[in-house]
């Protein structure tokens, strides 16, 4: 099986790749690639620029990773309660291209916070866009208070019962 993993953020210290990354080493004996949002440079999405520049070749790279994948891991940064600036806009440009971005995937949804609600409202927005464009959602994990529940260092998570929860909520694609 072949699975794409991403954070929804293009911060170079981003706490939703760490988690991801942490959680995409569960799968053992599958072949996975963890993306970086920072690799994927957009402008600005808008019709204007659309029309002027036609479907952005960042998005089409973005796009065929995800197409090529069996199932998608993605963790989601929460901003202002919603999807980071630099999702959305990639979103945006990809729908634009193929509107079931996810392609039937399917797909586990994670997110991480510094505070206690752990992404919780992205998670929920990210549940139903999901499924709008194209995904099946198996499941969900909220990793709250990340500062405290994830050691950066060794790249893992400390709390045994939120692992188990991250670990019960990766089987879903097996």
């Amino acid at each position: 099986m072949k699975i794409i993993a991403f954070a929804g953020s293009n911060s170079r210290d981003s706490i939703n790749k760490q988690l991801v990354t942490y959680a995409a080493g569960h799968f053992s004996g599958h072949e996975v690639e963890v993306l970086d949002l920072n690799d994927y440079p957009l402008p600005l999405f808008s019709v204007d620029v659309e029309a002027e520049i036609g479907q952005h070749d960042n998005a089409k790279r973005f796009l065929e990773k995800l197409q090529g994948a069996d199932a998608i891991v993605a963790s989601f940064a929460e901003h202002n309660g919603n999807y980071s600036a630099a999702f959305k806009n990639l979103l945006d440009w990809c729908t634009r291209i193929e509107r079931k971005v996810y392609n039937n995937k399917p797909v586990v949804l994670l997110a991480t916070s510094p505070g206690a609600g752990g992404g919780s409202s992205v998670l929920k927005i990210a549940a139903e866009s999901v499924q709008r464009f194209g995904g099946e959602v198996k499941a969900s994990f909220s990793l709250p208070e990340f500062g405290e529940n994830f050691d950066s260092d060794a790249g893992k998570i400390t709390d045994d019962k939120l692992d188990q929860e991250l670990k019960k909520a990766l089987s879903a694609l097996s």
